[in-house]
């Protein structure tokens, strides 16, 4: 079966020749593969014969100026194009440090917005043209990356604390917020599918949650941002195509909402957040697709991650509904071995 062929399975509740293994290496991970014996020029999911999902972006940024600040031996202090200052480390796979945020009020959002103009430009026809046919050609989920939400503005542009407040004190802002993104996000998903570049699901990012807790509760969420994932998950059905929801943390209390908007799949599946695979899949394994759940702490600890994998794949790849990943990203603690050794045992016991 072709990537596509297995996940469509997936995404119906029908059985496959397997389960489809997707993941997202870190760059240090793929440096360390690669000094173990992986060829330098190979895709890792060739050399490891995992599932291929391609994915097609569209830029809705205030198209601040991108510029270099300060550069050291260490870091670079730099700005984006969301109007963020980041100090990046030069250290591998480091996490940068968000320095300041430009968009802090709603007058200085009023200013982003009209910068945040619909236009052919904001969309890589070149790279679609390019890669597209090879995608189709070989089978291949091709995705369109949609980009709005609370995590998009607390990560990106924002910033936490100004989000969360200005979610309880002055939701029409934050409302505005996530609309305009979503809205712009849709203009131009549109002119991509009106030019014959049509995909299998929409994929957004939407971090709610962090360890054992959501950032804010079921009813602000019902208020303020499920209509508006509703939107988008609207516009995937309208174009019979999927709805695929990136969440990272606990959101075991927001599962119900999801569901009820009519979400598709539902992705990392945190297990060391506090995330119930097993739970998940005997309430919602009929209405949703589970893409995740081994914890990546795990990743480097055979004892422990086999076994895991031996008890929980057979179980939630019942019924179809299932794509085995990290709870989010595989480490540079994971040496080539290692991946190898889980990617057997997935599709010893992913089997159909």
């Amino acid at each position: 079966m072709t990537s596509h062929e297995r996940i469509k399975r997936m995404f119906e509740h029908r059985d496959a020749d397997r389960v489809p293994i997707t993941d997202s290496p870190w760059q240090g991970t793929l440096a360390r593969w690669k000094k173990e014996g992986m060829p330098a020029d190979a895709d890792w999911r060739d050399y490891f014969d995992v599932d291929k999902i391609e994915t097609i972006g569209v830029d809705v940024s205030p198209r601040y100026e991108k510029k270099v600040i300060e550069e050291t031996a260490d870091y670079v202090i730099s700005t984006t194009e969301y109007g963020i200052t980041l100090k990046n480390f030069k250290v591998p796979d480091s996490t940068p440090e968000f320095l300041e945020y430009k968009v802090n009020t709603p007058e200085r959002w009023a200013e982003a917005k009209a910068r945040m103009t619909v236009s052919r430009d904001r969309i890589d026809w070149d790279f679609l043209k390019k890669n597209y046919p090879v995608w189709k050609s070989e089978g291949r989920w091709i995705e369109g990356l949609f980009w709005f939400g609370f995590d998009v503005l607390h990560s990106w542009m924002v910033g936490t604390e100004t989000v969360l407040i200005a979610m309880l004190e002055e939701p029409e802002w934050f409302t505005d917020m996530v609309g305009t993104f979503l809205d712009n996000t849709i203009a131009l998903y549109d002119m991509v599918w009106d030019e014959g570049y049509h995909f299998d699901s929409i994929f957004w990012y939407d971090d709610m949650g962090y360890k054992n807790r959501t950032f804010f509760s079921n009813d602000l969420y019902a208020d303020l941002l499920q209509p508006l994932h509703k939107k988008a998950i609207d516009w995937a059905h309208n174009h019979g195509i999927k709805a695929h929801l990136h969440s990272c943390g606990d959101v075991m209390t927001r599962v119900p909402q999801l569901v009820d908007i009519g979400l598709d799949a539902l992705n990392p599946i945190e297990i060391k957040a506090g995330m119930d695979l097993k739970a998940l899949k005997r309430d919602y394994g009929s209405k949703l697709v589970f893409h995740g759940g081994a914890n990546a702490l795990l990743l480097d600890k055979m004892d422990q991650i086999l076994p895991y994998i031996d008890e929980m794949v057979p179980i939630v790849k019942e019924n179809g509904g299932y794509i085995f990943s990290s709870d989010h990203s595989i480490p540079n603690a994971v040496s080539l071995d290692n991946y190898r050794q889980i990617v057997e045992a997935v599709k010893r016991v992913g089997k159909y």
